[in-house]
């Protein structure tokens, strides 16, 4: 099992040290289920990106924005559902948060509780 505290603690002291102020880890992955540490030091952003089938957000530490169709401010403790359109990501101050995504969705023929 991971140690959130102790991933965000070594992910913000290598996005602080590191020239493009970010650092990231893939720390699950369970199926079509992805679960990422990103730090970003503050004033850094994740440019503009597609969004995959599901995706939330949930901030460790700090402050960031994310914009797009939809701006939202998301802080340390929070967690929040990102939007089903492009998106960047922008620290508002020294943060780490965790990326949950969802890589791919069965469509329900294909899954257990197929219709008949």
């Amino acid at each position: 099992m991971a140690d959130l505290t102790d991933l965000a603690t070594t992910h913000l002291a290598a996005a602080r040290a590191d020239e493009h102020g970010r650092s990231a880890e893939l720390i699950l992955r369970d199926g079509p289920m992805r679960q990422s540490i990103i730090a970003l030091r503050s004033g850094v952003e994740l440019a503009e990106h597609n969004s995959p089938a599901a995706a939330s957000l949930q901030v460790l530490v700090g402050r960031v924005r994310v914009t797009g169709q939809e701006v939202s401010e998301v802080a340390a403790g929070r967690l929040d559902v990102l939007t089903h359109h492009r998106h960047a990501v922008l620290a508002l101050e020294d943060s780490v948060f965790l990326l949950t995504t969802v890589t791919s969705v069965e469509s329900s023929a294909d899954g257990p509780e197929r219709a008949r």
